[in-house]
């Protein structure tokens, strides 16, 4: 018997997009550019050469347009919060730069780094650059508030990539030090981002920290969802070399869960490959194999979407408008980007 089905064929939902975000925050996000453009500008040819290299690279701008999207949804209708979105965007490009540097990457977003090209000694000083110009630019702004909040998130920041250096190689690394080094080094400048929305609108405390929160915990779920990936995204939609965290020696909260849940035999494998940095061919592949078999890699997702409703909650006191239901669909882009 041939069964005729009913329906039509059925069309997979769409996937989670950053589109009505990008919709919505066009025309601001084009002056954010053309800010970023003039500002990277210096008699010193080596420093737009090279910053260029790395903003041109295909960065969605996320950061700077959460920036955006949270000051229209608080009410503000100047034109600040495109300066403070360059400043934002310029501290994100500078902690880029050190980070490369850092970690002898030599692949981000499908291109080569900056400092695979030109060196380490002027990757780490265009970075200084970067964070002078969004200092500038914060400045520009007018609003102490601001700049203490962009201040204090840039400090937070290279706590974190310090603390992570402390943990690298560290098999004994637990999970709350995990999500202390990704809160420091991710989502401090997230929380930053979207907080400085309501300073420029002059909401009440209640929707700064509100927004705080919300950036907060979009950030860590999309740190936690980039350390699934790098153990199992193709190297095309990841933008870097699949497995270069475990060859640096980073230890991510997949690492973490898989090493907890181990045997003996296997936190023999981790130590000898992570803390003593004596990998073998076929390791990374092992090291996948036991994060698969301890389920290490959808409970880090677990996690994300456990971090991306607290995201959602957080916008629950603000009125229903377009730009909220854009901040709701990042949550989704950020977790959904794992599958």
């Amino acid at each position: 018997m041939v069964v005729v089905p009913l329906e039509g064929k059925r069309e997979r939902p769409a996937r989670p997009s950053l589109k009505q975000l990008q919709d919505l925050v066009a025309a601001d996000l084009t002056q954010v550019n053309e800010t970023i453009l003039r500002r990277m500008t210096s008699r010193v040819h080596r420093i737009p050469e090279l910053a260029g290299h790395l903003i041109a690279g295909g960065g969605k701008r996320l950061r700077p347009m959460l920036t955006l999207a949270s000051s229209r949804m608080c009410g503000y209708r100047g034109t600040q919060h495109v300066l403070l979105a360059a400043a934002v965007e310029f501290i994100h490009t500078a902690t880029l730069l050190h980070d490369d540097v850092v970690d002898d990457s030599a692949l981000r977003r499908g291109n080569a780094t900056a400092n695979a090209v030109w060196g380490n000694q002027s990757s780490v000083l265009v970075g200084d650059f970067l964070f002078s110009r969004s200092f500038q630019l914060m400045v520009e702004a007018g609003s102490p508030k601001v700049l203490g909040i962009l201040a204090d998130a840039a400090a937070i920041i290279a706590e974190g990539e310090v603390l992570q250096l402390l943990t690298s190689n560290d098999t004994s690394t637990t999970e709350d030090a995990y999500l202390d080094v990704i809160t420091a080094k991710t989502a401090a400048l997230f929380a930053a981002a979207c907080r400085i929305g309501a300073v420029l609108a002059g909401r009440p405390q209640e929707a700064e920290d509100a927004l705080d929160s919300y950036g907060r915990n979009i950030g860590i779920a999309f740190q936690l969802v980039d350390d699934m990936l790098d153990f199992s995204a193709r190297e095309a939609v990841l933008g870097k070399t699949i497995g270069d965290d475990f060859r640096e020696g980073k230890i991510t909260l997949p690492i973490v869960l898989a090493y907890r849940r181990g045997s003996d035999a296997e936190r023999t494998f981790w130590r000898r490959t992570l803390e003593d940095g004596d990998r073998h061919p076929g390791d990374l592949e092992q090291a996948m194999t036991y994060l698969i078999a301890h389920g290490s890699l959808n409970d880090t997702i677990d996690r994300a979407r456990h971090y991306g409703a607290k995201a959602r909650d957080a916008l629950g006191i603000f009125a229903h408008c377009a730009e909220k239901d854009a901040l709701m669909q990042v949550v989704d882009f950020c977790i959904e980007r794992a599958h």
